[in-house]
């Protein structure tokens, strides 16, 4: 008997990311500014929450609260909140050559929710095998964890290519061709989404599980299953970002997110973020924050 004769298909890269420079999760407060700077790599700045200001080349750019912005390399550009909010920021520089990167020039976008948790992947990620420190821009080079987290650098890498191929695809391509992504998160976390609308809705009052399962339409078990854990996360972000944005204090913040006293909301907050509400501030205004006196 013969021996089939198989062949073998190179498979052929869009996009190949080589090496990741930084990457940073940011809590600024709302009068954070940075020196601008150029570098030969590529940075992806994903404004997580509430807008951030950024220029490329001169031009002053608002990047709105679930906008990404590309700086290409040798582009010199700053970051700047907008002073009356306290924004979260993602930020990757990496090294990419390429030639489908020429795509992303000059480009701002905004990713369809279901390639945002790419960003997220990626986050989680590096949690796990880089140490990096809190709110530091002038992080230059990562350093692995003793022990980091098997295959975490790839993951991190394939995360970062799949996010860039799925924007570019959404781009380019029929909104047919694109049909599951939305479809599939539809399916997957529609439930999750309708309790977390509402929640948001009333992150600054009081909730009941009844009154949600009466907003939501689901059953007491499963809105329980998830209210609790998701009402109090949601309270505690929007307390850091009063925090960095300064106007409160503590005692106002917890009146408006209707904790029952302000030593319950510190100790909350202390249990969530492992710092009291006053050293958290102090953090987010000493790490990386340069002002204009």
């Amino acid at each position: 008997m013969s021996a089939k004769r198989y062949f073998r298909h190179k498979l052929q890269n869009l996009i190949v990311v080589s090496k990741v420079v930084t990457i940073h999760y940011f809590e600024f407060d709302k009068n954070f500014r940075v020196e601008g700077e150029a570098h030969d790599f590529w940075e992806l700045v994903y404004a997580d929450k509430e807008s951030i200001i950024c220029t490329a080349d001169g031009k002053e750019i608002e990047l709105a609260e679930g906008e990404v912005l590309f700086h290409k390399p040798n582009e010199f550009h700053t970051l700047a909140a907008n002073g009356k909010r306290a924004p979260n920021v993602f930020i990757i520089s990496f090294e990419c050559k390429s030639e489908a990167m020429r795509f992303f020039e000059n480009r701002r976008l905004r990713p369809e929710k279901s390639f945002v948790g790419f960003i997220y992947s990626i986050l989680e990620e590096s949690k796990k095998t880089f140490d990096i420190p809190y709110s530091t821009p002038e992080l230059k080079k990562l350093k692995l964890l003793a022990s980091p987290t098997l295959g975490g650098e790839q993951l991190i890498k394939n995360y970062l290519e799949l996010f860039l191929i799925n924007l570019m695809r959404s781009l380019t391509e029929t909104e047919r061709g694109n049909e599951i992504f939305l479809a599939k998160e539809e399916l997957d976390s529609k439930p999750v989404k309708d309790v977390l609308r509402i929640l948001r809705e009333h992150v600054e009052g009081e909730l009941s599980v009844d009154e949600v399962c009466a907003a939501v339409g689901y059953s007491r078990a499963y809105v329980f299953k998830e209210f609790k854990a998701y009402y109090m996360a949601l309270k505690i972000e929007r307390a850091k970002q009063y925090l960095r944005e300064g106007e409160l204090s503590v005692k106002q913040i917890a009146l408006r997110l209707c904790f029952a006293d302000p030593n319950y909301f510190s100790k909350t907050f202390k249990r969530h973020t492992g710092f009291s509400p006053g050293v958290y501030q102090k953090r987010s205004f000493a790490h990386g924050v340069r002002k204009k006196q």
